[in-house]
């Protein structure tokens, strides 16, 4: 494991199968933004997540901990992959990276990422399981989270040249926690407000100019 000030990494290859991852903190990333406060654009309605941030240690053993149980998963679905874990921001990082020309680990992205959620938060459970502390662990699977964060910039960009033009409050489409802080940051950079509105399932980021 290579540690820096910022960001500690470490890669891990499973053996090969032939042969043998707002924003939810808590149990469920619904229960857990429903608590979220509202902020102004000058910090993200996210950002009180990261004041208690656990130390290296716990979030490294929760990189470790996560890592072997999505091994053991590709191992009994006969799927191979390489698991990287990455520490930064006070959180965990788990990717799993498909091999060159093998798209069969996107199966387990499923439609809208909902099969990524799903198992990012048995990852989570398994972490909560072993140590006793909730995770708030990232999960990523062939790369589908950093595509989609491609995605929500640019939703982000757009819903900010709207809402100069028409001064007009913007709901976006609901999404989860982690998106949803994605959303948030780019709209706080652009100068804007957003706050996260609804419950559950429909909690989605409302943009405005802040006036």
């Amino acid at each position: 494991m290579s540690t820096g000030s910022a960001t500690s990494t470490e890669s891990r290859t499973p053996a090969d199968s032939s042969s043998a991852e707002d924003e939810s903190d808590q149990q469920d990333s619904g229960q857990q933004e429903s608590a979220e406060t509202d902020q102004s654009a000058v910090a993200s309605p996210e950002a009180s997540e990261d004041s208690d941030a656990p130390s290296a240690s716990r979030l490294e053993e929760e990189g470790d901990i996560a890592a072997d149980y999505v091994e053991e998963l590709l191992d009994i679905s006969d799927l191979d992959g390489d698991i990287d874990i990455e520490i930064r921001n006070g959180r965990t990082y788990v990717s799993v990276i498909a091999e060159e020309g093998d798209d069969r680990l996107r199966d387990l992205v499923g439609k809208d990422g909902k099969g990524l959620e799903a198992l990012q938060e048995l990852v989570r459970l398994a972490v909560l399981s072993a140590t006793g502390n909730r995770s708030r662990l990232v999960l990523d699977v062939a790369g589908y989270r950093t595509e989609r964060a491609q995605e929500l910039e640019q939703l982000a960009q757009e819903a900010i040249v709207k809402v100069r033009e028409t001064g007009e409050p913007l709901h976006l489409r609901p999404m989860g926690a982690y998106e949803r802080k994605i959303v948030h940051d780019v709209i706080a950079e652009g100068g804007l407000a957003s706050e996260s509105e609804g419950e559950g399932p429909r909690r989605h980021v409302v943009v405005s100019s802040g006036v």
